[in-house]
């Protein structure tokens, strides 16, 4: 896999990586959770030291939901480390980009790309990636920092390959961690 370096513009947006995903109180954590959680605080580091803008997605469950607003799975894993002048979105469906005040905010940045890490692979960070194209925004994947959990048919790094070469296919560049932090 090529690392191809983002535009010096792109803000990192970091999806759904929410207490819940983390804390197995009511679901399992995601897939490599602690591995995810270090490369996300990496590259949130490294986007603050190359002074590119951070945000954060925040699916809001229904009532009764684990990640439901005010539940204990809702806020943002605070073992990233969110800056208080990071804005948090939220969002009810799979697209981060539902939210119109996302998009204001990346074109606000002066962005054309944005950098994509999070969870879950197959749902919310695939539906992201599609949002971001339909937005005209050009797309980056960090190929090693999306997880999702097993399913009953495929085990969650069969997933995250399978998409990863699924998000290629539809023209985001794909990098890792290693490639953006260590270059």
């Amino acid at each position: 896999m090529p690392n191809t370096a983002p535009p010096a513009a792109a803000p990192l947006i970091v999806i759904d990586l929410q207490t819940g995903m983390f804390d197995g109180r009511f679901d399992p954590p995601i897939h490599d959770a602690d591995t995810i959680a270090a490369r996300a605080r990496k590259l949130i580091d490294w986007a603050r030291r190359s002074g590119r803008k951070v945000a954060f997605i925040r699916h809001d469950g229904p009532a009764g939901d684990p990640l439901a607003p005010g539940a204990s799975g809702w806020p943002v894993w605070p073992q990233l480390g969110q800056a208080a002048d990071e804005p948090t979105f939220g969002k009810t469906v799979r697209n981060a980009f539902s939210n119109p005040a996302l998009a204001a905010w990346v074109a606000g940045q002066g962005a054309r790309d944005v950098v994509l890490i999070g969870a879950q692979t197959d749902f919310c960070v695939a539906a992201t990636v599609k949002g971001a194209f339909a937005q005209g925004l050009g797309v980056t994947v960090v190929s090693d920092a999306h997880s999702t959990l097993d399913s009953q048919e495929e085990k969650a790094p069969d997933i995250i390959a399978r998409h990863n070469e699924a998000f290629a296919e539809q023209g985001a560049r794909l990098t890792t961690t290693a490639g953006l932090t260590e270059g």
